[in-house]
């Protein structure tokens, strides 16, 4: 029943009105005094609701003394619900005010639902291109948006496994001054139609945290990487036998000499060692 009511908040009734309208479905029909017996609320509050929701159609007046009340049936109630609330929609967003240019700014989304709602509300607005930067477990998650997209004619670029299409493992930062970041966590990146983008990650826990912006900075940065990232996948693909010939151990180890200063700790330095370590065993030769 808390869900129900809960819901019936959402849209738009009173906490007495959906309390009412769930005591109406219970018993078929009621006069105000059974509905405000059996809530344990006063008579003047119940007639009051029941006068309100009879003007606006949702609760039927019987004749008689007294007067019994009673309810639409479910599908009816949720046809002019939806009905009321499309039109309500409808008119806020051809009369809603349009003011002047705001400033690109950013903002953060916290929580798996408000993330990914956010998400999928702009999967939907997309009328041109989406660029995908995701693990598989999200990419499944939105699996139908991202269909109905290209159905539009959108046009989807795709980046799988991790974020990371290059087949080389990129070496983990070490953390600056000892402190550890959050494991457990899948990285994602979105970008539509060139001007909207969204930067987050996803943990084990099921918790979620975002950073979504229109600044051009941070949308020519993602889609800067996600071109890099292909080419890199294009020539791994083509050459990567040839380029680990050609360069041996030095090709082994460009990644590793940029992330291995740690001005703050030794420990950080012993990391990056490591990890520079563990890419030299991977692609050295048998």
């Amino acid at each position: 029943m808390e869900q129900l009511l809960l819901h019936l908040r959402n849209l738009g009734f009173t906490e007495m009105e959906s309390k009412i309208m769930i005591e109406l479905a219970t018993k078929g029909q009621a006069s105000g005094y059974e509905v405000a017996k059996q809530l344990g609320v006063s008579r003047s509050n119940v007639y009051a609701a029941l006068q309100r929701l009879t003007q606006q159609g949702y609760v039927r007046c019987g004749e008689g003394e007294p007067a019994r009340y009673s309810v639409l049936d479910p599908e009816e109630l949720a046809t002019m619900i939806s009905g009321r609330v499309q039109a309500s929609l409808a008119y806020m967003e051809s009369e809603m005010p349009r003011g002047g240019p705001v400033s690109p700014s950013f903002y953060n989304v916290e929580g798996d639902r408000n993330v990914m709602g956010a998400l999928i509300r702009q999967l939907n607005l997309a009328r041109q291109e989406i660029v995908v930067d995701v693990w598989r477990e999200e990419a499944s998650l939105l699996r139908s948006e991202l269909e109905q997209a290209e159905l539009r004619g959108v046009k989807l670029l795709w980046a799988f496994d991790g974020g990371n299409s290059v087949p080389a493992p990129y070496p983990a930062w070490p953390p600056l001054g000892g402190k550890l970041a959050r494991s457990g966590g899948r990285k994602f990146s979105f970008v539509i139609d060139r001007n909207w983008c969204m930067l987050g990650m996803r943990y084990e826990d099921g918790t979620a945290q975002a950073v979504v912006t229109e600044h051009p900075v941070l949308v020519e940065l993602l889609l800067n990487h996600f071109t890099q990232e292909m080419v890199l996948f294009e020539l791994e693909e083509d050459m990567g036998t040839e380029l680990t010939r050609r360069y041996g151990e030095r090709y082994s180890r460009i990644f590793g000499k940029y992330v291995l200063h740690d001005p703050s700790g030794e420990e950080a330095e012993r990391t990056g060692e490591q990890v520079a370590g563990e890419m030299r065993s991977e692609d050295s030769p048998d």
